[in-house]
């Protein structure tokens, strides 16, 4: 099993190989995963970074991504508590190391400052270690 965030989520959706990288993986995510992504895809598109059809495709590459949700009923108590060991204001990014600490799997990241400062609280892996 290991945890998927927004940042490798939305990368792996403007690719051409999409999530297959996740295929035969018990891939998960908090509920935050879908509208970060979302908020993601269509602040690119506005910004005019990418087209419209790329921005369709990788919405619905997501939509069907083979990441399932997982909320563990500590999930916000354990994001608030790494939230606070790292220093960070905002419990966002703390959402997916909570939940690879509370599942005991490693979290799937191109995020520079989670790889950077989650280490310390759950195993990191980038897509090279896939």
């Amino acid at each position: 099993m290991l945890v998927v965030d927004a940042s490798f989520a939305v990368a792996a959706a403007m690719t051409r190989e999409g999530l297959g990288r996740l295929q035969g993986r018990e891939a998960v995510a908090p509920a935050l995963l879908w509208s970060e992504a979302t908020s993601v895809l269509h602040e690119l598109l506005w910004r005019k970074t990418i087209s419209a059809e790329l921005a369709k495709t990788a919405f619905e590459t997501l939509r069907h991504a083979p990441i399932r949700l997982r909320q563990p009923g500590r999930l916000l108590e354990e994001a608030w508590q790494v939230a606070n060991r790292l220093g960070w204001a905002k419990t966002y990014d703390a959402e997916y190391l909570a939940l690879a600490r509370l599942l005991h799997c490693p979290l799937l990241t191109i995020d520079a400052r989670l790889t950077r400062a989650g280490g310390l609280e759950a195993e990191i892996l980038g897509p090279s270690d896939l």
